[in-house]
């Protein structure tokens, strides 16, 4: 391999939709649990990660749906709960896989809220940025596509001139990995509870080495 594409949710950073249901109810939006799937949004939520709203947009639907008084921020908070950490040695394996050599890109669904506050200051764990650990960054709501569609796949590989037969992409859906297979990439289903967690399958590629 050459190429990696990281997930972000569930590969790179540890989720807990449960944690997020639950703030937002709190802050009166009884459907949460409903808005928010594992795998697609619904929603307000779905149209902010595919591009299809902007985050001013995104609060003016979720406030009326709050209790009086509540703010953008605590909004903001409260869908923020589903992120629960990157740890660093995630942080050291993929910046070791690009020391070796290889070449890194992110392809996550995911919404401007988020990536722009939460995301980017999980990634300045050691003093760097996103950008400094990957070659390329795509993002549904940058795209206005959400995985599975296999497009977005196919603008990742378009987009940097990647030969999908030296390309993996990490992800923890099932489906996401079908589809990314579909358009010829190699793919790996990401479980950080079992054998095949992120840190484990950097491992193995980086032993693997570069290939020429």
């Amino acid at each position: 391999m050459k190429n990696i594409i990281f997930d972000l949710g569930g590969v790179v950073i540890d989720l807990n939709r449960q944690r997020a249901a639950d703030a937002l109810e709190a802050i009166g939006i009884k459907d949460a649990p409903a808005l928010l799937g594992e795998y697609e949004q619904k929603g307000p939520f779905l149209l902010l990660e595919n591009g299809h709203s902007t985050t001013a947009d995104f609060y003016d639907d979720m406030l009326p749906r709050c209790r009086p008084n509540t703010t953008c921020t605590e909004i903001r908070d409260a869908f923020e709960r589903f992120l629960m950490e990157i740890p660093i040695e995630r942080l050291q394996a993929i910046r070791q896989l690009r020391e070796k050599g290889f070449r890194l890109f992110v392809l996550s669904n995911t919404n401007p809220l988020m990536f722009n506050h939460w995301i980017d200051l999980a990634f300045r764990q050691e003093g760097l940025t996103i950008n400094d650990y990957f070659d390329g960054v795509v993002t549904s709501y940058q795209e206005k596509l959400c995985k599975p569609d296999p497009e977005i796949f196919q603008h990742v590989v378009d987009r940097y001139g990647l030969d999908p037969k030296e390309t993996v992409m990490l992800d923890d859906s099932a489906k996401n990995c079908e589809s990314a297979r579909s358009i010829g990439l190699n793919a790996i289903q990401i479980d950080n509870n079992g054998t095949d967690s992120m840190i484990a399958v950097c491992q193995r590629l980086g032993e693997e080495g570069v290939s020429k």
